[in-house]
């Protein structure tokens, strides 16, 4: 059986050279699928990128209100998002998995059931969130390597589809975020021209949302 890989990248327009990075990652690696960030200053300009970018799913990466009215603040983002893209999300996540507290999922799950597109953790892909080169103030670049990004896959082998987590990018001036120098790093591993042959030695087929959509549908 052919287990099918999303490669979502998130934080599409928190800069210009995070979203270069992540349009890079899909022409020249392995990335199918982004997710976009609507009310950043690279938001226009990452959403003109992915014009030129057909084969990109490009999803809404919801970002949480200060005053808790995710209602609003999402049906807002939604709006923004379609104006900036002239379409709907292929899918729905956010910024830290704010989506995930019992607080935010309902009108998630309402707004993704609306759009009739998945919704990160409650889709048919399993989530690995794993990949990731930063923790207790430090960088782990190593976690990043790209045998250590198979190995990852191969601990999630009884999924038939999977929503691989990342945050490739290029780190430039304008980004205010201790996940930085890694974000180079990621792209390099996901741009590995190792990895598309890996993945088929594995019976893993990349896929995008939008397949998963009429999957689960």
């Amino acid at each position: 059986m052919t287990r099918r890989l999303i490669v979502n990248a998130d934080d599409f327009g928190l800069t210009l050279g995070v979203s270069r990075g992540i349009a890079r990652a899909h022409a020249e690696g392995i990335v199918t699928a982004t997710s976009l960030m609507v009310d950043e200053p690279a938001a226009a300009a990452a959403a003109e990128l992915a014009a030129g970018l057909p084969d990109l799913d490009v999803g809404l990466h919801a970002v949480a209100p200060a005053d808790g009215d995710w209602p609003t603040a999402l049906q807002r983002q939604l709006e923004r998002f379609t104006a900036l893209t002239g379409h709907t999300p292929t899918h729905l996540d956010s910024h830290h998995n704010a989506h995930l507290d019992p607080a935010a999922l309902p009108h998630f799950r309402r707004a993704a059931d609306a759009l009739g597109i998945p919704l990160r953790g409650h889709s048919s892909a399993s989530l690995l969130r794993r990949f990731y080169g930063r923790w207790d103030d430090e960088t782990h670049p190593e976690w990043l390597a790209p045998g250590n990004l198979l190995r990852l896959i191969d601990d999630h082998a009884p999924s038939a589809w999977i929503e691989l987590m990342c945050h490739p990018g290029h780190a430039d001036a304008d980004l205010r975020s201790s996940y930085a120098a890694e974000r180079d790093v990621e792209v390099a591993t996901l741009c590995d021209p190792r990895l598309p042959a890996a993945l088929t030695a594995r019976g893993i087929a990349l896929a995008r949302f939008r397949d998963l959509a009429v999957v689960a549908a």
